[in-house]
């Protein structure tokens, strides 16, 4: 009796659990296709006409520069942490050299500084620099703030590499870039596509650093939804809109590369 109750509470417990995190999207998806007198009623309306306006509005808000602006700058950063990345992985993993724990602490510890203390400086030379409020600022930022925790992601997926394939390449007179295009790549693939995902998610998410220094020009989504809390209240439903807009590009993306994310985040797991 025993064992057939506890797959059942268990298999009960995963769907409430699930519906519990999927919850909010699912009500955000709602209320987006509401008019904003539906998304203010108490109790909660849950039939309705569904309607396109509130997405109509978002788009004559201006949303697709700020959307343009955060794919163009969470690509270019991705790239450039990868570009960095997978070389500085590869010299921790496979080819240790003297001072390989020191770099790791380094790395470790460009984490532990609290972004709001650095924000002060940022800004200044970004303004010396003539990159306030331009995009490239932010590549650079996301692309340092994203490197360390790449590295030390790919440096395990790296170590998963046998040696034995490593040395039958270098036998075959393979150099160091044939290596890692043909025969480390392909084995570290799962993880490197999960080490991206994860740095896109940050970079489409980021706020602190995009809303202290762009403005008009090279302001991200985030900035773009803060715009919808003014001294009126808040257009809920247009605001859900603009949110479920501005979720999709991660969810697609998430969606075509579940495969490698699991993989790749399960790489270790089991010997």
């Amino acid at each position: 009796m025993k064992s057939r109750f506890c797959p059942g509470a268990l298999t009960v417990a995963t769907w409430v659990l699930a519906i519990l995190f999927v919850f909010p999207l699912l009500w955000m998806i709602l209320t987006a296709f509401k008019q904003e007198a539906d998304a203010y009623t108490d109790p909660p309306r849950l039939l309705f006409t569904p309607t396109l306006d509130q997405f109509a509005g978002v788009l004559e808000r201006g949303f697709l520069p700020y959307l343009s602006n955060s794919a163009f700058v969470t690509v270019v950063s991705t790239l450039f942490v990868l570009l960095l990345g997978i070389p500085a992985a590869y010299a921790l993993s496979l080819a240790p050299v003297k001072g390989t724990s020191n770099a790791l602490g380094f790395f470790l510890s460009t984490k532990m500084l609290p972004i709001v203390a650095a924000i002060i400086p940022l800004y200044v030379i970004s303004q010396n620099t003539q990159l306030l409020d331009n995009v490239w600022a932010l590549i650079i930022l996301y692309t340092s703030m994203n490197l360390p925790l790449a590295i030390w992601m790919m440096r395990s997926f790296f170590l998963e590499v046998p040696h034995e394939m490593i040395e039958a390449g270098r036998i075959d007179g393979a150099t160091l870039p044939i290596l890692l295009r043909k025969i480390i790549m392909p084995v570290v693939a799962p993880g490197v596509a999960a080490t991206a995902l994860i740095c896109v998610i940050f970079s489409w998410t980021e706020f602190f650093y995009s809303v202290n220094l762009t403005a008009a020009r090279a302001g991200t989504v985030p900035v773009f939804l803060v715009g919808f809390i003014t001294s009126e209240g808040l257009y809920w439903a247009q605001l859900s809109a603009a949110a479920l807009l501005a979720s999709l590009p991660v969810m697609i993306v998430g969606w075509i590369a579940q495969n490698h994310l699991v993989r790749g985040l399960s790489m270790g797991a089991v010997k």
